[in-house]
This record gives C-alpha cells, sequence and structure tokens, in this order.
C-alpha cells in the first residue's frame, strides 16, 4: 500500500497534481468556462445539453470526453502496464505532455476548441499514467476520490481501527497540490491569460526530466551492485 510509496512517487504525485489544477482553473477561467480534468461535471453536462437540444455544446463536450480517453489510450501504448514501476517510459509521456500543453497556448488564445481538447489529452496521458502504485492508487487529475480515502482514513480512525497513515498524507499531498495549482493557476491567468499554460508546460517537463536523470542513476547503481 501507499507505505511503501517510493519519492519519487511522492513527488511526482505532487508535481502532477499541481499542474492538473493549474490546467483545470485556466480552461474553467477562460474557453467557455469548459473544465479540462474532471470528467464527471463534463459527463453532467452533456447530459443536459442533449436533454436540451443543444447539440453544439453536445458536441464540444463529448469531444472533451473522447480527448482525455484519447489521452489515456496514447498513455497505455506508450506505458504499456495500469502499474507504475522504475523503469518504464514515463520521461517520454510527461515530455508529450509538455508539448501538448505548450502547443494549446496559441490554440486557447484564438478561441479555437483545439485548445481545450489538446489539453484535455495531455491531462488524460498524465493520469493514465499515474494510476497505481504498490497498491495505492493514485489520481492526479481530480480529487474526489482523495477526498473519499480521506475521510474513510478519519472514519476509520474514530472507530479507533488502523489507519494507514501515509495514504493518508498521500490523500493531503495530492489535495493540497491541487489546491495550489488552482490558486497559482488563477492568479498567473489574470496576469497572463493562456500563457499561463507554460508554466504546466515547464513544471512537467522538467519533472519528466527529473524522473529521467533519477531513473537513470539508480539503474546505475543497481548496475553496478
Amino acid at each position: 500500500m501507499a507505505e511503501r510509496l517510493a519519492t519519487w512517487v511522492w513527488v511526482g504525485a505532487s508535481a502532477l497534481a499541481l499542474v492538473a489544477g493549474m490546467v483545470n482553473v485556466v480552461g474553467y477561467l477562460g474557453f467557455e468556462h469548459q473544465a479540462i480534468t474532471h470528467l464527471t461535471g463534463t459527463t453532467t453536462l452533456l447530459g443536459a445539453a442533449l436533454a436540451g437540444g443543444d447539440l453544439r455544446a453536445a458536441w464540444q463536450l463529448a469531444a472533451m470526453l473522447l480527448a482525455f480517453v484519447g489521452g489515456a489510450m496514447l498513455s497505455g501504448l506508450l506505458v504499456q502496464d495500469s502499474v507504475l514501476r522504475l523503469g518504464r517510459r514515463y520521461g517520454v509521456a510527461l515530455a508529450i505532455e509538455a508539448v501538448l500543453l505548450a502547443a494549446a497556448v496559441p490554440l486557447f488564445t484564438r478561441g479555437s476548441f483545439a485548445g481545450p481538447v489538446l489539453a484535455a489529452v495531455a491531462i488524460g496521458l498524465q493520469n493514465a499514467m499515474a494510476t497505481t502504485y504498490s497498491g495505492a492508487i493514485i489520481r492526479t487529475s481530480h480529487v474526489s476520490g482523495m477526498f473519499t480515502d480521506l475521510g474513510i482514513t478519519l472514519g476509520h480512525a474514530l472507530r479507533g481501527l488502523p489507519v494507514a497513515r501515509r495514504r493518508l498524507w498521500l490523500c493531503l499531498v495530492i489535495i493540497t497540490s491541487f489546491l495550489a495549482g488552482g490558486l497559482l493557476g488563477a492568479l498567473a491567468f489574470a496576469s497572463f491569460e493562456y500563457r499561463a499554460l507554460f508554466i504546466p508546460a515547464v513544471v512537467t517537463g522538467v519533472t519528466g526530466l527529473s524522473y529521467a536523470v533519477w531513473k537513470h542513476r539508480n539503474l546505475n547503481a543497481d548496475l553496478r551492485g
């Protein structure tokens, strides 16, 4: 479980939750208030659009859902596993995410719907990449599951049951990082508008590069051992 989470998983989960929070708030504050990262609201709005006969909105909402799924599918093609393991091609996936976010900026600026679509692909790729490690479910693009796990853990504590303390801390880290991303993204959007997306693009790229360096050093150490 989370007790066995490696340091790189904690750092990566925090950084990617921060990225998701920033991307989501930029999408919400900007292009037609379109949320990027959480599909529950998007699916609900799709149902409402279909019920109201608003085909334009329904098409856009469906496109956002498909874009997110497409990003997750791309992750499956690249990483080829549903479990986080050192040595997988996370650096490549993160580099692609950084490029997608950077490419979305001029599209957002021109008011093109392709902007939020590219952002949704990027976040779908990210969320699928960081799914499971040592039995602990990790979601970096939304925090509903984290809040649920937090509530369950606190309930166990009140009953006097054993508490997975590191799982509790993992929930708090991801929730706090997502919130911080929303705060930073909103402040950046107020000053830079859609260029604020360059910040999560850089964070993602640096995270990928850092992971690649860390992986290289650890693999070399294992070979020497």
